[in-house]
């Protein structure tokens, strides 16, 4: 990028600047510590110059917007052209309640729906086990038959917006298709993403109900299915978010989520599909942390590393196989229960740098999700966050504005070396399920995660109110609580399906399920029949245990 001559100019500039400038400065005022790093711990130089990225070819590692590599952004126009899809997590209590809210958000100026789920449902447990006591609702909407989501979605046009679904395998989905069958809207016609990368769940949950291989196989039938059924639909989203919230690095981050997807698309090439069948469909899911320009140059790296495995590694023609297209939540890991207005700073912070990385999708958390999912007044707040940045900080005018910073290109040429060398090391061991069953993954989170921690307790990390400028009256903020009866309202509803459905057509829809399990089948067309039927999501389960057995905690597995 810069010439022989202009390089050794600005070296003899800055030896001049070095001694006549900053050494006297450096004697007087000394600074603030011997080493600056970034939050993943990549040392921070002073100042970068051209010599820091004098190796930098423009065409082939930054280049334009909508572009090879896609440093800059998967749009020539970025936000000029359409703003990112605001869409905040919703869902608590009952369906009935989460319907309220949904339509509160739309009216509020969400243009996405993300629908969370409450723990049984993620665990693929009805709201009636034992096990599900005092837990049904409490941290999302629970799903247990095709009722709740038809509850969940009246009065939605759900051909009118996209729908986010963060849950794995087939059961919600099948939920949502049957409705929208219901409704007269054809598969073809549906927009959204359904989570469902089993490799990260297995080891940021630390367990998952089915076997890993297992899930894996069912969570692919789903990207099979949809991309020959729903060709507008993001089958899968792979989550980098909740690898960062268990304590990963940025570095971290990038590798593990892109590994998901190499693990996906070499089983689904197994399976004889074309990489450029369904690569433009994959997705992503990326979390945006405290450390400004490390999260902005996160995204770029990703972005740029994924067009190359595709292009490179799987040899895919289409342009559109290329793209890294990604959600972004901002951290919740980073919230504080201490001071928590400070939290819409953090939000406000997080949500800008996922803008300047380039983001197509974004969920800014509540002030107050360190106490509680968020009460109306603090989603409005979050949701306003999102607006004050489209539409009054200029920061949409111009596409990747940070691009040629010295220290930006430095840092996401610096994040694309340290991941690429984590994956070169998940190659070797056979890949992610080969990685994750030997609990390599989990052990480096682990570390990571505990750095992390350690740096905060000794006060190396500063995190403001909680151990930095402590103290202080504050006024209380109102915290969402959700209601007792709602439980027993679900269990109410769960047992009026289960009472008034056709029973012989739920034990027959299982069957089917079953024998197309123990053949090898694809086992979403089943699912969705069973669904239909009003089968039950622990129903669903069952049946696939008696074919591939329990789920198990993951080996080495790392708990917050």
């Amino acid at each position: 990028m810069f010439r022989k001559e202009d390089l050794e100019e600005i070296k003899k500039t800055r030896e001049q600047w070095e001694s006549m400038v900053l050494e006297p400065v450096m004697k007087r005022w000394p600074e603030q510590k011997e080493e600056f790093t970034t939050l993943s711990g990549i040392p921070v130089k002073r100042v970068y110059t051209p010599e820091d990225i004098k190796d930098k070819d423009y065409v082939n590692d930054i280049s334009f917007p909508g572009w090879y590599p896609f440093t800059r952004g998967v749009q020539p126009t970025g936000y000029r052209g359409s703003l990112w899809t605001r869409r905040l997590i919703s869902g608590f209590g009952t369906p009935e309640e989460s319907n309220k809210r949904l339509k509160f958000l739309i009216e509020q100026g969400q243009t996405g729906l993300n629908l969370i789920f409450d723990n049984p449902t993620q665990n693929v447990l009805d709201s009636d086990n034992p096990l599900c006591e005092g837990e049904v609702g409490r941290d999302g909407i629970p799903i247990d038959t095709l009722r709740d989501m038809e509850v969940l979605l009246e009065g939605i046009d759900i051909s009118k917006i996209s729908t986010s679904i963060i849950t794995a395998g087939p059961f919600v989905l099948a939920c949502f298709i049957a409705v929208a069958e219901k409704r007269g809207i054809p598969m073809k016609d549906l927009r959204g993403t359904l989570q469902n990368d089993m490799c990260s769940l297995y080891y940021t949950v630390n367990s998952i109900a089915l076997p890993l291989r297992e899930a894996f196989k069912y969570s692919t039938d789903v990207v099979e299915f949809c991309r020959k059924n729903m060709p507008r639909w993001n089958p899968i989203s792979f989550i980098g978010y909740q690898i960062r919230e268990m304590g990963s690095t940025a570095p971290q981050e990038i590798a593990f989520t892109l590994g998901s997807a190499i693990a996906y698309s070499k089983e689904l090439i197994r399976r004889g599909m074309d990489v450029d069948d369904f690569a433009p469909r994959l997705s992503f899911f990326f979390s945006a942390h405290n450390d400004f320009f490390e999260e902005i140059c996160k995204y770029r790296a990703a972005r740029r590393m994924w067009a190359r495995i595709m292009k490179e590694d799987f040899g895919a023609k289409d342009p559109m196989s290329w793209l890294c297209r990604f959600h972004v939540q901002t951290a919740g890991s980073s919230l504080t229960a201490q001071e928590p207005i400070n939290n819409v700073i953090r939000t406000t912070i997080q949500a800008l740098a996922a803008v300047l990385g380039g983001t197509n999708s974004l969920h800014t958390n509540s002030m107050d999700e360190a106490y509680a999912l968020p009460s109306e007044q603090a989603a409005r707040t979050a949701l306003r966050t999102q607006s004050i940045i489209a539409y009054e900080s200029g920061v949409t005018n111009t596409v990747d504005p940070l691009a040629g910073s010295y220290y930006v290109e430095w840092l996401t040429d610096r994040l694309e070396e340290e991941a690429r060398e984590i994956l070169r090391k998940v190659d070797e061991m056979g890949g992610m399920l080969d990685a994750l069953e030997m609990g390599w993954v989990q052990r480096e989170i682990s570390k990571a995660s505990y750095d992390y921690h350690r740096k905060i307790k000794t006060g190396e990390l500063k995190i403001v109110g909680v151990n930095i400028f402590k103290g202080g009256e504050e006024a209380p903020i109102e915290i969402l609580r959700v209601d007792p009866s709602y439980e027993e309202h679900q269990k109410k509803m769960l047992a009026e399906v289960k009472s008034n459905r056709d029973n012989r057509a739920v034990r027959k829809a299982l069957d089917k399920l079953r024998k197309a399990a123990e053949n090898g089948d694809n086992i979403v067309p089943p699912t969705i029949e069973a669904v239909k039927a009003y089968a039950s999501i622990e129903e669903w389960l069952r049946t696939m245990q008696e074919v591939s057995g329990e789920g198990y905690e993951s080996k080495d597995a790392f708990v917050c």
